[in-house]
């Protein structure tokens, strides 16, 4: 299932993120609001097989670890805790740009099953950008102890992702995320994907701006959800544009065609959804 036999996927890897996977484990990013319990996820997954550093660049801390299910071993990094991936801060801009540009294979979101709504925003966020996504309902017994009742399954066929009840902090759960990381990695769970339609307006301007996004980009071809991308440029989201720079800094005359000449990215959305 690991997609990194791409060389370029590799080298990213390892001068952007500082990750090496030479021997290409399914990687899972791991990301959640603050406070849901995603530290005691990634400890209970992991257990003493991990170690910590700093993202490169950056004073943000990172883990990553190791854990088994049958004969698979899988890679898990636990990205900063964040609200959104609109990156308006330097943990967004990190747990965005691992998502978009490092490619893991799965990603978990912890969210905290006693304020759902809330952590819900960052969850579709996600599911905008990555197919292979899983949520984990983490501290369902403090909600049980609140009265709150959460339909699982209703969930699960709403956002068309697994959902995985935890409470990690007693280990429950965590055997369940591993099987279903497993199952998704040989195939067994398909996920089709989750898609927040806009109105007919926004719709249209998308679907103008992904043919130009993928003559002009080409080398993200199979490296970028194009939809994805095509939203941030239609918000007037700059950073993007300086990550695409970063990440694959010989394309950089290409990416700067936004910036200057045929598509003036100062009052973008102004442009597109006029």
């Amino acid at each position: 299932m690991a997609l990194y036999a791409d060389s370029l996927a590799l080298n990213l890897l390892r001068k952007n993120f500082n990750i090496s996977n030479d021997d290409n484990k399914p990687i899972i990013a791991l990301a959640g609001n603050p406070n849901t319990g995603k530290s005691t996820i990634f400890n209970g997954l992991t257990g003493l097989r991990q170690h910590t550093g700093n993202w490169p660049g950056k004073t943000v801390g990172r883990a990553e670890g190791y854990f088994k299910y049958k004969e698979e071993e899988f890679l898990i990094i636990d990205l900063p805790g964040t609200y959104s991936l609109l990156a308006n801060s330097t943990e967004e801009l990190i747990a965005r740009d691992f998502i978009c540009f490092a490619r893991p294979d799965l990603t978990l979101v912890v969210a905290d099953a006693t304020n759902l709504e809330r952590n819900l925003n960052l969850v579709l966020q996600v599911l905008e950008l990555s197919t292979n996504t899983i949520l984990v309902l983490n501290l369902l017994d403090e909600a049980r102890r609140k009265g709150i009742k959460i339909d699982v399954k209703k969930l699960e066929a709403c956002l068309q992702v697994p959902v995985i009840p935890a409470v990690a902090r007693e280990g429950l759960g965590l055997e369940e995320i591993k099987k279903t990381c497993y199952q998704i990695s040989k195939e067994k769970i398909k996920i089709k994907g989750f898609k927040i339609t806009y109105s007919r307006e926004i719709e249209e301007k998308i679907e103008e701006l992904i043919p130009l996004l993928k003559r002009k980009l080409p080398f993200l071809q199979k490296r970028i959800n194009w939809r994805w991308l095509a939203l941030r440029l239609l918000e007037g989201d700059k950073t993007i544009l300086v990550s695409i720079n970063t990440y694959y800094p010989i394309y950089q005359e290409r990416v700067n065609i936004f910036q200057k000449g045929e598509v003036q990215l100062d009052g973008f959305n102004q442009v597109w959804l006029k």
